[in-house]
Protein backbone atom coordinates (compact mmCIF):
# COMPACT_ATOMS: atom_id res chain seq x y z
CA UNK A 1 0.00 0.00 0.00
CA UNK A 2 1.82 2.82 -1.39
CA UNK A 3 1.88 6.04 0.98
CA UNK A 4 0.04 9.17 0.86
CA UNK A 5 2.08 11.83 -0.98
CA UNK A 6 4.40 9.34 -2.47
CA UNK A 7 3.42 8.84 -5.74
CA UNK A 8 5.02 5.89 -7.97
CA UNK A 9 6.88 8.96 -10.03
CA UNK A 10 8.85 10.01 -7.12
CA UNK A 11 8.81 12.27 -4.53
CA UNK A 12 7.52 16.00 -4.57
CA UNK A 13 10.60 18.66 -4.26
CA UNK A 14 10.25 20.79 -1.32
CA UNK A 15 9.00 23.14 -0.55
CA UNK A 16 4.95 22.23 -0.54
CA UNK A 17 6.37 20.32 2.45
CA UNK A 18 3.40 18.39 3.32
CA UNK A 19 1.20 18.63 0.49
CA UNK A 20 -1.85 20.81 0.88
CA UNK A 21 -4.52 19.06 2.36
CA UNK A 22 -2.43 16.50 3.55
CA UNK A 23 -1.72 18.28 6.95
CA UNK A 24 -2.90 14.68 9.18
CA UNK A 25 -1.96 15.30 12.58
CA UNK A 26 -0.33 12.21 14.38
CA UNK A 27 -2.29 10.54 16.94
CA UNK A 28 -2.17 11.55 20.72
CA UNK A 29 1.45 11.16 22.67
CA UNK A 30 1.86 7.59 23.26
CA UNK A 31 0.11 5.82 20.61
CA UNK A 32 2.77 6.14 17.83
CA UNK A 33 1.69 3.52 15.24
CA UNK A 34 2.83 4.09 11.40
CA UNK A 35 0.45 4.80 8.81
CA UNK A 36 -0.30 2.84 5.91
CA UNK A 37 1.33 -0.30 6.85
CA UNK A 38 5.00 1.54 7.61
CA UNK A 39 6.56 -1.06 7.90
CA UNK A 40 4.48 -2.95 6.25
CA UNK A 41 2.40 -5.59 7.80
CA UNK A 42 5.34 -8.76 8.25
CA UNK A 43 7.82 -5.96 8.68
CA UNK A 44 7.82 -6.31 12.38
CA UNK A 45 8.73 -4.31 15.18
CA UNK A 46 12.28 -2.32 15.31
CA UNK A 47 14.47 -4.40 17.35
CA UNK A 48 15.16 -2.54 20.88
CA UNK A 49 18.48 -0.42 20.60
CA UNK A 50 21.64 -1.91 22.18
CA UNK A 51 21.58 -1.07 26.01
CA UNK A 52 24.56 -0.47 27.91
CA UNK A 53 27.54 -1.80 29.63
CA UNK A 54 29.60 -2.10 25.89
CA UNK A 55 32.68 -3.91 26.79
CA UNK A 56 35.54 -0.84 26.63
CA UNK A 57 37.33 -1.14 23.40
CA UNK A 58 41.04 -1.51 23.71
CA UNK A 59 43.44 -3.90 22.11
CA UNK A 60 43.54 -2.49 18.42
CA UNK A 61 46.31 -3.29 16.07
CA UNK A 62 49.26 -0.76 15.85
CA UNK A 63 48.77 1.62 13.05
CA UNK A 64 50.45 0.81 9.74
CA UNK A 65 50.08 -1.96 7.13
CA UNK A 66 46.88 -0.16 5.48
CA UNK A 67 47.16 0.55 1.79
CA UNK A 68 48.26 4.10 0.49
CA UNK A 69 44.73 6.25 0.02
CA UNK A 70 45.38 6.27 -3.16
CA UNK A 71 44.83 2.53 -3.54
CA UNK A 72 41.25 3.42 -2.96
CA UNK A 73 38.56 4.14 -5.27
CA UNK A 74 37.60 7.82 -5.19
CA UNK A 75 33.77 8.99 -3.77
CA UNK A 76 31.68 10.19 -6.29
CA UNK A 77 31.51 13.83 -6.65
CA UNK A 78 29.90 15.98 -4.01
CA UNK A 79 26.59 17.60 -5.85
CA UNK A 80 25.18 19.50 -3.23
CA UNK A 81 22.24 18.30 -1.01
CA UNK A 82 19.68 16.21 -2.89
CA UNK A 83 16.32 17.18 -3.16
CA UNK A 84 14.40 15.63 -0.42
CA UNK A 85 10.68 13.95 -0.17
CA UNK A 86 7.45 15.44 0.64
CA UNK A 87 4.99 13.67 3.32
CA UNK A 88 3.93 13.23 6.44
CA UNK A 89 7.04 13.95 8.26
CA UNK A 90 9.20 10.84 6.18
CA UNK A 91 6.29 8.33 7.53
CA UNK A 92 5.73 8.26 11.11
CA UNK A 93 7.34 7.04 14.22
CA UNK A 94 8.58 3.54 14.36
CA UNK A 95 7.51 1.56 17.45
CA UNK A 96 10.56 0.94 19.15
CA UNK A 97 14.27 2.57 18.80
CA UNK A 98 16.51 2.07 16.11
CA UNK A 99 18.50 -0.97 14.77
CA UNK A 100 20.05 -3.26 16.93
CA UNK A 101 24.20 -3.41 16.65
CA UNK A 102 25.30 -5.70 13.34
CA UNK A 103 25.95 -8.97 15.08
CA UNK A 104 30.22 -8.84 15.23
CA UNK A 105 32.12 -12.01 14.00
CA UNK A 106 33.94 -13.73 16.66
CA UNK A 107 38.14 -13.24 17.24
CA UNK A 108 39.24 -16.75 16.19
CA UNK A 109 42.60 -17.91 14.54
CA UNK A 110 42.38 -20.51 11.47
CA UNK A 111 41.88 -23.77 12.49
CA UNK A 112 39.82 -27.23 11.79
CA UNK A 113 39.69 -28.67 8.96
CA UNK A 114 42.52 -30.98 6.84
CA UNK A 115 45.65 -29.99 7.97
CA UNK A 116 46.68 -30.03 4.23
CA UNK A 117 45.04 -29.60 1.11
CA UNK A 118 45.99 -30.02 -2.42
CA UNK A 119 46.89 -26.13 -3.79
CA UNK A 120 45.73 -25.42 -7.18
CA UNK A 121 48.69 -23.52 -9.71
CA UNK A 122 51.49 -25.84 -7.72
CA UNK A 123 51.63 -24.15 -4.75
CA UNK A 124 53.17 -27.27 -2.69
CA UNK A 125 51.15 -27.78 0.69
CA UNK A 126 54.19 -27.98 2.91
CA UNK A 127 55.68 -24.44 1.83
CA UNK A 128 52.74 -22.01 2.59
CA UNK A 129 53.95 -18.92 4.80
CA UNK A 130 51.73 -18.81 7.62
CA UNK A 131 51.33 -14.70 6.83
CA UNK A 132 50.73 -12.91 3.62
CA UNK A 133 53.78 -11.73 1.71
CA UNK A 134 55.42 -8.55 2.66
CA UNK A 135 53.65 -8.31 5.62
CA UNK A 136 50.09 -8.48 7.37
CA UNK A 137 46.80 -8.41 5.79
CA UNK A 138 46.53 -4.47 4.01
CA UNK A 139 43.23 -4.58 5.54
CA UNK A 140 42.85 -4.18 9.51
CA UNK A 141 41.56 -7.45 11.05
CA UNK A 142 38.31 -7.07 13.74
CA UNK A 143 40.24 -6.45 17.01
CA UNK A 144 39.52 -8.68 19.52
CA UNK A 145 37.86 -6.36 22.10
CA UNK A 146 35.38 -5.46 19.31
CA UNK A 147 33.88 -8.84 19.05
CA UNK A 148 32.34 -8.40 22.13
CA UNK A 149 29.61 -5.67 20.87
CA UNK A 150 29.47 -2.63 19.24
CA UNK A 151 28.44 0.84 20.85
CA UNK A 152 26.61 3.88 18.95
CA UNK A 153 27.73 7.68 20.53
CA UNK A 154 24.14 8.64 20.87
CA UNK A 155 21.55 6.42 22.71
CA UNK A 156 18.35 7.00 24.61
CA UNK A 157 18.36 10.32 26.77
CA UNK A 158 17.22 9.86 30.75
CA UNK A 159 14.26 11.57 31.58
CA UNK A 160 13.00 11.79 28.20
CA UNK A 161 10.31 14.58 27.66
CA UNK A 162 9.14 14.86 23.95
CA UNK A 163 6.29 17.72 24.62
CA UNK A 164 9.37 19.60 26.79
CA UNK A 165 11.94 19.11 23.41
CA UNK A 166 9.12 20.16 21.08
CA UNK A 167 8.67 23.71 22.69
CA UNK A 168 12.78 24.07 23.10
CA UNK A 169 12.54 23.77 19.62
CA UNK A 170 9.75 25.91 18.78
CA UNK A 171 10.90 28.66 20.79
CA UNK A 172 15.09 28.42 18.89
CA UNK A 173 13.04 28.55 15.69
CA UNK A 174 9.97 31.42 16.48
CA UNK A 175 10.60 34.69 15.87
CA UNK A 176 13.41 36.79 14.19
CA UNK A 177 16.97 34.16 13.70
CA UNK A 178 16.76 30.81 14.76
CA UNK A 179 18.55 29.47 17.68
CA UNK A 180 20.95 26.88 16.34
CA UNK A 181 22.54 25.54 19.09
CA UNK A 182 19.22 24.94 20.86
CA UNK A 183 18.39 22.59 18.16
CA UNK A 184 22.07 20.87 17.84
CA UNK A 185 21.67 20.24 21.79
CA UNK A 186 17.72 18.27 21.68
CA UNK A 187 18.95 16.62 17.99
CA UNK A 188 22.34 15.58 19.47
CA UNK A 189 21.33 13.90 22.32
CA UNK A 190 17.90 11.74 21.64
CA UNK A 191 17.63 8.57 19.69
CA UNK A 192 16.01 8.42 16.33
CA UNK A 193 12.69 6.71 18.52
CA UNK A 194 12.85 10.05 20.57
CA UNK A 195 13.11 12.49 17.82
CA UNK A 196 10.56 10.59 16.07
CA UNK A 197 8.15 11.13 19.65
CA UNK A 198 8.99 15.13 19.28
CA UNK A 199 7.97 15.62 15.82
CA UNK A 200 4.57 13.62 16.88
CA UNK A 201 4.29 16.14 20.06
CA UNK A 202 5.61 18.99 17.78
CA UNK A 203 2.04 18.63 15.52
CA UNK A 204 -0.14 17.82 18.53
CA UNK A 205 0.88 20.55 20.52
CA UNK A 206 1.24 23.27 17.51
CA UNK A 207 -0.85 21.70 14.36
CA UNK A 208 2.28 22.36 12.42
CA UNK A 209 4.89 19.88 10.94
CA UNK A 210 8.39 20.22 12.79
CA UNK A 211 9.87 19.13 9.64
CA UNK A 212 8.32 21.43 7.47
CA UNK A 213 9.29 23.98 10.14
CA UNK A 214 12.90 23.07 10.03
CA UNK A 215 13.65 23.51 6.51
CA UNK A 216 12.29 27.08 6.76
CA UNK A 217 14.92 27.60 9.04
CA UNK A 218 17.58 26.18 7.84
CA UNK A 219 19.41 25.42 4.19
CA UNK A 220 22.36 23.56 2.98
CA UNK A 221 24.07 20.84 4.75
CA UNK A 222 22.91 21.65 7.93
CA UNK A 223 19.47 21.05 6.32
CA UNK A 224 20.46 17.77 5.11
CA UNK A 225 21.85 16.89 8.20
CA UNK A 226 18.74 17.43 10.59
CA UNK A 227 16.45 16.01 8.02
CA UNK A 228 18.50 12.91 8.00
CA UNK A 229 18.59 12.51 12.09
CA UNK A 230 14.64 13.19 11.81
CA UNK A 231 13.77 9.96 9.18
CA UNK A 232 13.34 6.72 10.90
CA UNK A 233 16.71 4.62 10.15
CA UNK A 234 14.90 2.29 7.67
CA UNK A 235 12.92 5.29 5.96
CA UNK A 236 16.78 7.01 5.57
CA UNK A 237 17.85 3.96 4.23
CA UNK A 238 15.35 3.24 1.84
CA UNK A 239 15.21 7.20 0.62
CA UNK A 240 19.21 7.49 0.30
CA UNK A 241 18.81 3.72 -2.24
CA UNK A 242 16.09 6.13 -4.54
CA UNK A 243 17.58 9.48 -4.02
CA UNK A 244 20.70 6.96 -5.39
CA UNK A 245 18.98 6.22 -8.24
CA UNK A 246 16.31 8.77 -9.79
CA UNK A 247 17.18 11.19 -12.53
CA UNK A 248 20.16 10.92 -14.48
CA UNK A 249 23.22 9.14 -13.85
CA UNK A 250 23.18 6.89 -11.09
CA UNK A 251 24.91 7.10 -6.89
CA UNK A 252 26.49 3.28 -7.42
CA UNK A 253 28.38 3.85 -4.07
CA UNK A 254 25.45 4.42 -1.82
CA UNK A 255 23.72 1.67 -3.76
CA UNK A 256 27.18 0.01 -2.46
CA UNK A 257 27.83 1.05 0.95
CA UNK A 258 23.73 0.36 1.71
CA UNK A 259 23.23 -3.15 0.87
CA UNK A 260 26.50 -5.08 1.02
CA UNK A 261 26.34 -4.02 4.29
CA UNK A 262 23.07 -3.95 6.53
CA UNK A 263 21.71 -7.31 7.88
CA UNK A 264 18.85 -9.47 6.14
CA UNK A 265 16.47 -8.08 8.50
CA UNK A 266 17.55 -4.61 7.52
CA UNK A 267 17.64 -5.39 4.10
CA UNK A 268 14.22 -7.05 4.00
CA UNK A 269 12.64 -3.96 5.60
CA UNK A 270 14.19 -1.53 3.41
CA UNK A 271 12.52 -3.52 0.48
CA UNK A 272 9.34 -3.16 2.19
CA UNK A 273 9.55 0.39 3.14
CA UNK A 274 10.87 1.20 -0.52
CA UNK A 275 7.57 -0.46 -2.22
CA UNK A 276 5.32 0.97 1.00
CA UNK A 277 7.02 4.83 0.51
CA UNK A 278 7.46 5.21 -3.24
CA UNK A 279 5.89 2.41 -4.91
CA UNK A 280 8.49 1.12 -6.32
CA UNK A 281 10.10 -2.39 -6.59
CA UNK A 282 13.67 -1.59 -5.08
CA UNK A 283 15.24 -5.26 -7.38
CA UNK A 284 13.59 -3.85 -10.73
CA UNK A 285 14.53 -0.21 -10.16
CA UNK A 286 18.20 -1.76 -9.94
CA UNK A 287 17.85 -4.29 -12.88
CA UNK A 288 16.79 -1.02 -14.67
CA UNK A 289 19.97 1.24 -13.30
CA UNK A 290 22.72 -1.16 -13.78
CA UNK A 291 23.95 -4.58 -15.60
CA UNK A 292 26.21 -6.87 -15.53
CA UNK A 293 27.67 -8.75 -12.79
CA UNK A 294 27.46 -5.56 -10.67
CA UNK A 295 23.63 -5.79 -10.92
CA UNK A 296 23.76 -9.81 -10.59
CA UNK A 297 25.48 -8.98 -6.98
CA UNK A 298 22.96 -5.85 -6.11
CA UNK A 299 20.35 -7.86 -6.91
CA UNK A 300 21.25 -11.15 -4.61
CA UNK A 301 21.86 -8.50 -2.03
CA UNK A 302 18.88 -7.29 -2.15
CA UNK A 303 17.09 -10.41 -1.11
CA UNK A 304 17.97 -10.20 2.32
CA UNK A 305 19.20 -14.22 2.36
CA UNK A 306 22.60 -14.25 3.96
CA UNK A 307 23.39 -17.20 6.21
CA UNK A 308 23.55 -15.83 9.73
CA UNK A 309 24.82 -18.55 11.57
CA UNK A 310 27.67 -16.96 13.92
CA UNK A 311 29.43 -20.67 13.76
CA UNK A 312 32.10 -21.11 11.54
CA UNK A 313 32.28 -24.32 9.37
CA UNK A 314 36.49 -23.90 8.89
CA UNK A 315 36.06 -27.17 6.47
CA UNK A 316 33.73 -25.08 3.97
CA UNK A 317 36.30 -22.08 4.21
CA UNK A 318 39.19 -24.25 3.15
CA UNK A 319 36.65 -25.44 0.34
CA UNK A 320 35.88 -21.99 -0.39
CA UNK A 321 39.18 -20.83 -0.45
CA UNK A 322 40.38 -23.17 -3.40
CA UNK A 323 36.83 -22.65 -5.13
CA UNK A 324 38.04 -19.28 -5.25
CA UNK A 325 41.18 -19.24 -6.29
CA UNK A 326 40.63 -21.76 -9.06
CA UNK A 327 37.74 -19.22 -10.28
CA UNK A 328 40.00 -16.44 -10.07
CA UNK A 329 44.27 -16.58 -9.76
CA UNK A 330 43.98 -20.94 -10.74
CA UNK A 331 42.51 -19.70 -14.45
CA UNK A 332 42.22 -18.03 -17.27
CA UNK A 333 39.62 -15.42 -17.41
CA UNK A 334 37.58 -15.09 -13.98
CA UNK A 335 34.64 -17.19 -13.44
CA UNK A 336 32.42 -14.20 -11.46
CA UNK A 337 29.42 -16.01 -10.30
CA UNK A 338 31.45 -17.91 -8.10
CA UNK A 339 32.66 -15.29 -6.53
CA UNK A 340 29.24 -13.64 -6.44
CA UNK A 341 27.45 -17.05 -4.73
CA UNK A 342 30.08 -17.34 -2.07
CA UNK A 343 30.39 -13.63 -0.92
CA UNK A 344 26.45 -13.55 -1.30
CA UNK A 345 25.67 -16.68 0.67
CA UNK A 346 27.87 -17.24 3.74
CA UNK A 347 27.86 -15.57 6.68
CA UNK A 348 30.56 -12.89 7.22
CA UNK A 349 32.31 -15.07 10.25
CA UNK A 350 32.33 -17.74 7.32
CA UNK A 351 33.94 -15.30 5.05
CA UNK A 352 36.34 -14.00 7.17
CA UNK A 353 37.57 -17.97 7.70
CA UNK A 354 37.65 -18.24 4.25
CA UNK A 355 39.75 -15.07 3.99
CA UNK A 356 42.40 -16.75 6.36
CA UNK A 357 42.78 -19.92 4.59
CA UNK A 358 42.74 -18.12 0.85
CA UNK A 359 45.97 -16.29 2.26
CA UNK A 360 47.14 -19.50 3.52
CA UNK A 361 46.66 -21.57 0.77
CA UNK A 362 47.60 -19.18 -1.94
CA UNK A 363 49.97 -17.14 -0.36
CA UNK A 364 48.06 -13.67 -1.43
CA UNK A 365 45.47 -11.96 0.19
CA UNK A 366 42.48 -12.24 -1.08
CA UNK A 367 41.21 -8.19 -1.44
CA UNK A 368 44.29 -8.09 -3.69
CA UNK A 369 43.11 -11.67 -5.74
CA UNK A 370 39.79 -9.39 -6.42
CA UNK A 371 41.38 -6.29 -7.49
CA UNK A 372 43.62 -8.08 -9.71
CA UNK A 373 40.34 -9.96 -10.94
CA UNK A 374 37.53 -7.48 -10.90
CA UNK A 375 37.16 -3.50 -11.99
CA UNK A 376 34.79 -0.89 -11.23
CA UNK A 377 32.02 -0.87 -9.23
CA UNK A 378 32.10 -4.95 -9.24
CA UNK A 379 35.28 -4.60 -7.84
CA UNK A 380 34.21 -2.00 -5.06
CA UNK A 381 30.86 -3.97 -4.00
CA UNK A 382 32.94 -7.45 -3.86
CA UNK A 383 35.58 -5.46 -1.32
CA UNK A 384 32.75 -4.10 0.52
CA UNK A 385 31.27 -7.93 1.43
CA UNK A 386 34.97 -8.85 2.34
CA UNK A 387 36.04 -5.60 4.08
CA UNK A 388 32.74 -6.10 6.26
CA UNK A 389 33.77 -9.42 6.81
CA UNK A 390 37.11 -8.47 8.47
CA UNK A 391 36.08 -5.45 10.27
CA UNK A 392 33.11 -3.80 9.52
CA UNK A 393 33.85 -0.31 11.38
CA UNK A 394 37.26 -0.22 9.85
CA UNK A 395 35.36 -0.18 6.61
CA UNK A 396 33.15 2.81 7.68
CA UNK A 397 36.18 4.69 8.81
CA UNK A 398 37.63 3.91 5.51
CA UNK A 399 34.49 6.01 4.06
CA UNK A 400 34.79 8.40 6.15
CA UNK A 401 38.40 8.90 5.30
CA UNK A 402 38.05 9.18 1.43
CA UNK A 403 34.27 11.60 1.69
CA UNK A 404 36.65 14.35 3.71
CA UNK A 405 40.28 13.72 1.80
CA UNK A 406 41.17 16.06 -0.91
CA UNK A 407 39.70 19.15 -2.33
CA UNK A 408 36.07 19.41 -1.26
CA UNK A 409 34.18 16.93 0.57
CA UNK A 410 31.46 14.21 -0.37
CA UNK A 411 29.07 15.95 2.75
CA UNK A 412 25.75 13.67 2.05
CA UNK A 413 28.34 10.30 2.26
CA UNK A 414 30.02 12.24 5.16
CA UNK A 415 26.16 12.35 6.88
CA UNK A 416 24.77 9.09 5.82
CA UNK A 417 27.89 7.45 7.57
CA UNK A 418 27.26 9.14 10.72
CA UNK A 419 23.82 9.42 11.33
CA UNK A 420 23.67 5.70 10.19
CA UNK A 421 26.18 4.32 12.77
CA UNK A 422 25.37 6.92 15.49
CA UNK A 423 23.17 4.33 17.18
CA UNK A 424 25.33 1.34 16.09
CA UNK A 425 28.96 1.17 15.96
CA UNK A 426 30.21 5.17 15.84
CA UNK A 427 32.50 4.01 18.68
CA UNK A 428 34.52 1.74 17.22
CA UNK A 429 34.37 3.56 13.99
CA UNK A 430 35.78 7.01 15.60
CA UNK A 431 38.92 3.98 17.02
CA UNK A 432 39.63 2.54 13.51
CA UNK A 433 39.73 6.16 12.08
CA UNK A 434 42.63 6.61 14.80
CA UNK A 435 44.40 3.85 14.44
CA UNK A 436 44.47 3.65 10.54
CA UNK A 437 44.72 8.08 9.45
CA UNK A 438 46.88 8.77 13.09
CA UNK A 439 44.41 11.55 13.53
CA UNK A 440 40.95 11.62 15.05
CA UNK A 441 37.71 11.15 13.32
CA UNK A 442 36.67 14.82 15.28
CA UNK A 443 40.09 16.59 13.60
CA UNK A 444 38.94 15.29 10.74
CA UNK A 445 35.39 16.44 10.25
CA UNK A 446 36.52 20.07 11.95
CA UNK A 447 39.04 20.19 9.34
CA UNK A 448 36.21 19.97 6.39
CA UNK A 449 33.17 21.27 7.92
CA UNK A 450 32.10 25.16 9.27
CA UNK A 451 29.68 26.60 11.56
CA UNK A 452 26.28 24.31 12.87
CA UNK A 453 26.79 21.99 10.49
CA UNK A 454 30.05 20.86 11.95
CA UNK A 455 28.89 21.89 15.61
CA UNK A 456 25.91 19.31 15.16
CA UNK A 457 28.51 16.75 13.46
CA UNK A 458 31.10 16.88 16.23
CA UNK A 459 27.97 16.69 19.03
CA UNK A 460 26.67 13.76 17.18
CA UNK A 461 30.52 11.82 17.17
CA UNK A 462 30.48 13.29 20.52
CA UNK A 463 33.75 15.30 20.14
Amino acid sequence: MSYPSYPPSGYPPFPGYPPAGQESSFPPPGQYPYPSGFPPMGGGAYPPAPSGGYPGAGGYPAPGGYPAPGGYPGAPQPGGAPSYPGGQGFGAPPGGAGFSGYPQPPSQSYGGGPAQVPLPGGFPGGQVPSQYPGGPSPYPGQPAAMTQGTQGTIYPAANFDAMRDAEILRKAMKGFGTDEQAIVDVVANRSNDQRQKIKAAFKTMYGKDLIKDLKSELSGNMEELILALFMPPTYYDAWSLRNAMKGAGTQERVLIEILCTRTNQEIQEIVRCYQSEFGRDLEKDIRADTSGHFERLLVSMCQGNRDENQTVNYQMAQEDAQRLYQAGEGKLGTDESCFNMVLATRSFPQLNATMEAYARMANRDLLASVGSEFSGYIESGLKTILKCAQNRPAFFAERLYHAMKGAGTDDSTLVRIVVTRSEIDLVQIKQMFTQMYQKTLGTAIAGDTSGDYRKLLLAIVGQ
